[in-house]
């Protein structure tokens, strides 16, 4: 019997506005995670990488077609059966941090847990962990405002990793760090993946793409490439 993916996207479709003002921003994705592995989405600005993302993590939903969490289409659910998974199941990275201004950081990594139920102590424990696995440790008692970009989106990766998430999703996760914090993040990230979750990275730079163990390429909503042994630099460039 074939194993459930952990997520699966199937024949994905979003339009944003109506009539002459419509916008296609993605058409006929289809798309399996297995457990370990680490998909890199690549592709030009307005090619529906973000777009893509959100679909996947249930914060939007789509126009057409399936996501599936662990065999369950969650777009068939109501918002607070979908809000429940992805408390449950979704680590999500988001370009703008979405850290809540009065709370620390170990209190804003330890969220998720908490509005699951953890109890105040074992939600910590793991918050403190997350924060230790991407180097933030030491920033737990400060406040967002408190935190330069790089250490806000650590922050933020911290939270998608606490309590072992099956899924995990990051949309441009290293654009605020330096090259050495960066690859920190890359590191926690794949350990991650390697230890059973499965992960989707929407990047613009090849050199973090290269952690990944395949990558997709969008264009104008639609996968225009497939690639594992592939350049990733010769798909950036090619027509």
């Amino acid at each position: 019997m074939t194993p459930v993916a952990p997520l699966r996207l199937a024949g994905v479709g979003q339009e944003y506005g109506t009539g002459r003002a419509a916008v296609r921003a993605l058409d006929g994705i289809d798309l399996d995670l297995r457990p370990g592995e680490l998909l890199a989405v690549m592709g030009p600005s307005g090619s529906g990488k973000s777009s893509l993302l959100a679909i996947a993590g249930g914060l939007e939903v789509p126009t057409e077609g399936r996501v599936e969490v662990d065999g369950v289409d969650i777009i068939a659910l109501d918002p607070a059966e979908r809000a429940t998974i992805r408390r449950r199941s979704i680590g999500y990275v988001f370009q703008n941090y979405n850290l809540i201004p009065s709370l620390s950081a170990v209190e804003n990594a330890e969220m998720p847990l908490q509005l699951d139920g953890a109890s105040p102590r074992a939600a910590r424990a793991a918050a403190l962990a997350a924060l230790d696995e991407v180097h933030a440790a030491d920033l737990a008692g400060r406040f967002p405002e408190e935190l330069s970009g790089g250490q806000q989106q650590l922050v933020a990766i911290a939270r998608a990793l606490v309590g072992r998430r099956a899924i995990i999703l990051a949309d441009e996760p290293t654009g605020a760090l330096d090259s050495v914090t960066g690859e920190q993040v890359m590191i926690a990230l794949r350990d991650h993946i390697d230890a059973g979750a499965a992960g989707i990275l929407v990047t613009h730079e090849a050199r973090f793409a290269a952690w990944a163990d395949r990558t997709v390429f969008l264009r104008d909503g639609r996968i225009v490439d497939r690639s594992r042994d592939d350049s990733i630099a010769d798909l950036l460039t090619r027509p």
